[in-house]
């Protein structure tokens, strides 16, 4: 049987949320992209439902929101169990509750319109690394009927989850540790329970949580117990939940099953060459609090921008391996505060004196209730830490402005389409001139912020595709936006 070939400027593995998240935004750079996925249909399993305030802003740009509606919404979240109120200022605060099956169909229909192409039931096989600089991949999948399609590409993405074939297939260091603690989960119809917010029991610890249709969520962890190996089964679940809670759940009609472990490794590189991770193929995590699926789709939209500019030949030196820069700190940053989580969630009567110490300084210091939620929210993150001025490196604050035509927020000034934005504060026409060259790349705006908003002194502001901000003038700055512009958005044609 003959081998088909595509050629490509990307090719991504896995058509879950973050591949499909990367694939459109790829799309919205201009870099042809095939996906190829494995699995025949979207998922039907409910998995992650959590989405974060960061991640629903990073929706919010890209148009998607309105498709989703008005999801449920939470503002109170947890830290390994100990409530905690998530709420930051934020045109989305707190948490949002959209099921994975969804939040993979809205980025399917957006990643499909905008051009990609997307080839289910096609396994990888191989995948060959080119020799020197811009010698690109060329890979192996398996079809339908076992017809195998060739794919050469610059650059290939491995957002293939954390069981990864494009990673074991490149032989990618991923050091880290196996799962030693696990959760039991299961969707289950025909069963009536109280409701249970991580309450903690004398044997181990019950969630559950009855859904609009009547099915049921639990999950249930007994103190010291490991994990069991495989994929329970639901005899399983109803069993530790009876020792646990003292409830027969047996003879409900188990919907979905599967367990959760407390395992925790990081890919050593996120980029070697022309081989490039994202999502849980970078990182895994015992996915607390829906960080993992959150953390997974801001790393698709800081590479995104990146890798198309490369493949268009528009990207300064040096642009692409900000990825690994960036999104690695920001990757052990959270894969440490679950580590914490899990211990405070998964531990026994001897964590107790933690978790009452923590609850009290949540409840009491707002200072400890902020650092916390900026922290799970994504909210807090800042790439350009060591910078003076504290707007650098942070997304772009949500402020009030006035503009010519009216009254409009930062949200508003975002939706570019993939585009940058600058964002003149102060009217400067000569700013204005001198943006012109990058009138292709980047978008700008004139418009005055409310009194003493989060923008402070700034009289101008250079944000990233992504969102986040590259430059800022003030009465006190000398340099213009010249060498911010050329290290994010590349020299200009028109320059």
């Amino acid at each position: 049987m003959a081998t088909r070939t595509l050629e490509t400027d990307v090719l991504v593995v896995g058509a879950g949320p973050v591949g499909l998240m990367l694939a459109g935004e790829l799309r919205l750079g201009g870099a042809a992209t095939v996906v190829l996925e494995r699995r025949d249909a979207p998922t039907t399993e409910s998995r992650a439902s959590t989405l974060h305030a960061r991640t629903m802003e990073l929706l919010d740009s890209r148009g998607l929101l309105d498709a989703l509606g008005t999801p449920p919404h939470e503002p109170r979240g947890h830290f390994g169990g100990v409530p905690l109120d998530l709420t930051l200022p934020s045109p989305w605060p707190g948490q949002w509750k959209v099921p994975q099956t969804r939040t993979e169909e809205l980025l399917q229909d957006w990643a499909l319109g905008l051009g990609a192409d997307l080839r289910r039931g096609h396994e990888l096989r191989a995948v060959r690394v080119g020799e020197g600089s811009g010698a690109g991949v060329e890979a192996v999948a398996a079809g339908p009927g076992g017809r195998a399609l060739r794919v050469r590409a610059r650059f290939v993405v491995g957002c293939d989850g954390e069981d990864s074939t494009l990673r074991r297939l490149t032989g990618a260091e991923f050091p880290g540790r196996d799962a030693g603690r696990e959760l039991l989960r299961a969707d289950v119809a025909g069963i009536d329970v109280p409701d249970r917010r991580f309450q903690r029991l004398e044997k181990g610890l019950a969630i559950a949580a009855r859904r609009g249709d009547g099915v049921t969520r639990v999950m249930v962890h007994e103190f010291g117990a490991g994990p069991g190996g495989g994929e329970p089964e639901f005899g399983e679940v109803a069993q530790v939940w009876k020792r646990v809670t003292g409830e027969d759940i047996s003879s409900g009609d188990p919907l979905w099953v599967n367990s959760f472990g407390d395992a925790d490794r990081q890919l050593t590189d996120y980029r070697r060459g022309p081989v490039l991770f994202a999502g849980d193929a970078a990182h895994q995590q015992m996915p607390i609090g829906g960080q993992a699926l959150n953390l997974g789709l801001q790393d698709a939209v800081n590479l995104g921008w990146k890798l198309a500019a490369e493949v268009r030949g528009r990207a300064p030196a040096g642009l692409l391996d900000t990825y690994h820069a960036e999104r690695h700190a920001v990757g052990g940053r959270v894969l440490a505060n679950i580590r914490a989580q899990a211990l405070l969630l998964l531990g026994g009567p001897e964590v107790e004196p933690v978790r009452a110490l923590l609850g009290e300084l949540i409840a009491e210091r707002p200072q400890v209730r902020a650092h916390l939620a900026g922290m799970i929210s994504g909210l807090d993150i800042r790439y350009d830490a060591d910078a003076e001025d504290p707007l650098l490196g942070a997304r772009l604050p949500y402020v009030q402005l006035r503009g010519p035509e009216g009254a409009l927020d930062t949200a508003d000034l975002l939706r570019t389409g993939g585009r940058g934005l600058l964002l003149d504060l102060a009217g400067d026409a000569r700013l204005r001139t001198a943006m012109r060259p990058w009138a292709d790349r980047i978008v700008t705006v004139t418009a005055r912020p409310a009194p003493d908003s989060a923008l402070g002194a700034a009289r101008a502001v250079l944000v990233r595709p992504d969102g986040y901000v590259a430059w800022t003038g003030t009465e006190a700055t000398s340099d213009g936006p010249e060498i911010a512009l050329k290290n994010w958005f590349g020299i200009s044609d028109r320059n």
